[in-house]
C-alpha cells in the first residue's frame, strides 16, 4: 500500500492552466509470487549467449490466455578482460564487437551502454519474446507459435524494445522501439493471429519512443501518446498525435512535462494504452528523477479531446521499494507498458530493476478518486 493524503495539494502547480494536482490514497497490490519471471526463466536465443535482462512486457489476451510480449536483452558470455556486444547487420547477420577493458577510449559508466571513442553502442541486443499463461502468474513459451520477434533492417540493428500491444478493430497493434546507429524511433507491427505479422516500418522518427495507442477512434481519428526527446531545448515530455491511418501522424501537441525537483523531474513517458473511464482517459505513466529512479504516476485526459489534461497525480502511485525493484541490472526501476482491465480491476505487469517481470493490481475508481 502507498498511502497519501486525499486532500488537495497547495503547490506551485495548483491552478496551472486549470490542471488539478492532487494527492491520493491508492492501493496497489503486488503479486505475492513476485517476481514471476527472471532472466533464468528465459533461454537465450543463441548458443554461447546469456540473457542479461527480461523486462517491460506488452500484455494482451488471446485464445482465453494471458500473454506477455517480453523484451529480452542478451549478449555473448563475456571473456575475461574484454567486453563484447552484438549488433545485427542489415543483412540479418549478427556481428560481435569486442573491446579491451583497459582501453582508455572505453566508457562503461552506464550498464546499458558501451561508449568507444565517438560512438555509442548498447551493451545488449533486445528482441521480443512471447509467453502465455492460464492463470496470469505462471508463464511459459507456447509450442505452437513463433515466439521470437527479432529486429530487421537498417533501423533495428541495435534491437527492438518495449512493445505495447493495443487491440482494436479486430487487430493487435504492436508499437515498439526501433534502435540503430541512426537513432531511436517508433515502429509498428500488426497481427490478427500471432503467426503472421505485417511490419509497417517506422511511424515516428528519432528521437522518439514510449508510443501507446488509444484502443478506439476519437472523433473519427486514431490517437497515440509518444515521447520525443529534446536536445538543448525542450525535454523528455509526453506528447499526443492523431492519424487517419496509424501510419502518418500529425496534430502533435505536448501535453505533459517533467516537474523540477519532483519524482518525475528528468523524464516521463506513457505506459500502456489509456484506459477509458466515464471521467476521462486514464493513463499510467512512468517518471524518473535525476538519479534514474523510475516510479509510476497517473494522468487523466479529456474523453473527447485527449490533448486536454484534467488532472495529474502528485506523489507516485507506485515506487521501487521491494528488493527485486531496488537491486538488479539497473536498479530502482518500476516500468510498465502493459495491463489488462476487468471492470474496475486492472492487472498491471511491469519490469523491475531492468531484470525481472512482476505483477500488481489496482482499482480504477481508487485512482480516479485520488485525482478528482
Amino acid at each position: 500500500m502507498y498511502g497519501f493524503q486525499a486532500a488537495p495539494i497547495t503547490s506551485r502547480f495548483a491552478g496551472l492552466s486549470g490542471l488539478r494536482v492532487f494527492q491520493s490514497v491508492i492501493m496497489l497490490q503486488r503479486f505475492p509470487t513476485n517476481p514471476i519471471l527472471t532472466t533464468k526463466s528465459i533461454a537465450p536465443s543463441q548458443p554461447g549467449w546469456v540473457v542479461e535482462c527480461v523486462l517491460n512486457p506488452g500484455v494482451f489476451q488471446f485464445e482465453g490466455k494471458t500473454w506477455l510480449l517480453l523484451r529480452v536483452a542478451e549478449r555473448p558470455v563475456q571473456k575475461e578482460g574484454m567486453v563484447s556486444l552484438p549488433i545485427l547487420r542489415e543483412d540479418g547477420v549478427i556481428e560481435i564487437l569486442e573491446f579491451n577493458l583497459n582501453d582508455p577510449h572505453l566508457n562503461l559508466s552506464d550498464a546499458r551502454m558501451v561508449g568507444y571513442k565517438d560512438k555509442t553502442y548498447l551493451s545488449t541486443i533486445s528482441h521480443l519474446r512471447l509467453v502465455c499463461s492460464e492463470d496470469g502468474i505462471c508463464f511459459k513459451e507456447p509450442d505452437h507459435f513463433p515466439t521470437r520477434i527479432f529486429g530487421h533492417g537498417a533501423l533495428e540493428t541495435f534491437g527492438i524494445e518495449d512493445s505495447r500491444v493495443s487491440y482494436f478493430e479486430g487487430t493487435y497493434h504492436l508499437t515498439y522501439t526501433q534502435v540503430s546507429e541512426n537513432g531511436v524511433g517508433v515502429g509498428l507491427m500488426r497481427t490478427q493471429n500471432w503467426k503472421d505479422f505485417s511490419r509497417e516500418g517506422m511511424i515516428l522518427p528519432p528521437h522518439n519512443k514510449d508510443c501507446a495507442l488509444f484502443e478506439e477512434r476519437i472523433g473519427g481519428r486514431y490517437y497515440c501518446l509518444h515521447r520525443p526527446s529534446g536536445i538543448a531545448l525542450g525535454g523528455n515530455y509526453i506528447w499526443i498525435a492523431s492519424s487517419n491511418d496509424l501510419i502518418h501522424w500529425g496534430r502533435h501537441a505536448c501535453i505533459l512535462k517533467t516537474r523540477e525537483g519532483w519524482w518525475d523531474s528528468a523524464r516521463i513517458g506513457a505506459g500502456a494504452a489509456p484506459i477509458k473511464t466515464p471521467k476521462g482517459w486514464l493513463e499510467i505513466y512512468h517518471g524518473a528523477d535525476a538519479h534514474h529512479r523510475y516510479c509510476l504516476g497517473a494522468v487523466l485526459l479529456d474523453l473527447e479531446d485527449p490533448s486536454r489534461v484534467i488532472a495529474r497525480s502528485h506523489d507516485p502511485l507506485f515506487e521501487p521499494v521491494a528488493g527485486y525493484e531496488k537491486t538488479g541490472f539497473f536498479g530502482n526501476v518500476v516500468f510498465t507498458n502493459g495491463h489488462l482491465t476487468d471492470g474496475d480491476k486492472v492487472t498491471m505487469y511491469y519490469g523491475a530493476s531492468d531484470e525481472v517481470i512482476c505483477g500488481a493490481t489496482f482499482s480504477v475508481e481508487e485512482v480516479l478518486a485520488g485525482l478528482l
